[in-house]
């Protein structure tokens, strides 16, 4: 199974994107010997100004056909870590070939995508900063690849 991160706005160098490309690093060598081949950062940008509808059709574009859609969103559902990596196990073991995430602009996601997703995930009833969910986001599939494998990283 890919997994796609689509996110509006460019992450330019700094902690952000050095912590995302370790986290996806480590995603990638943990997971491929369980069926998740690797993950991958698929940045939008708005320059023409559209407001939330603009960047969900760009969101839309960068999302590969057939995905499972997910939208991260303060909305949606909130879960433990083994939870999620339950759920990513959930999807590889149904077969799903790409799962993309998609985080919206400092504005949140559009209506029309939230209700066209697969599922929407919560990091909590707080609001966080959309470069930082990219982090978290990059974690949290490093941290259930490693639950799915048995790793001792997530400790309870």
């Amino acid at each position: 199974m890919r997994v796609h991160i689509c996110a509006v706005g460019r992450l330019r160098a700094g902690p952000e994107a050095a912590l995302i490309d370790d986290y996806l690093t480590r995603f990638d060598r943990t997971g491929r010997p369980l069926g998740l081949t690797w993950a991958e950062l698929r940045e939008v940008e708005d320059k023409k100004g559209k407001g939330m509808a603009g960047e969900a059709e760009l969101l839309l574009r960068a999302v590969p056909d057939g995905a499972t859609l997910v939208a991260l969103d303060e909305r949606g559902k909130t879960l433990s870590s083994p939870e999620f990596a339950d759920q990513i196990g959930r999807w590889r073991d149904d077969g799903v070939g790409d799962l993309a995430f998609v985080i919206g602009g400092a504005d949140g996601l559009d209506k029309e995508l939230r209700t066209r997703a697969d599922f929407n995930l919560s990091f909590g009833r707080m609001v966080w900063p959309h470069m930082l969910v990219r982090v978290m986001l990059a974690e949290q599939l490093y941290r259930a690849a490693s639950i799915l494998a048995g790793s001792p990283y997530h400790r309870v």
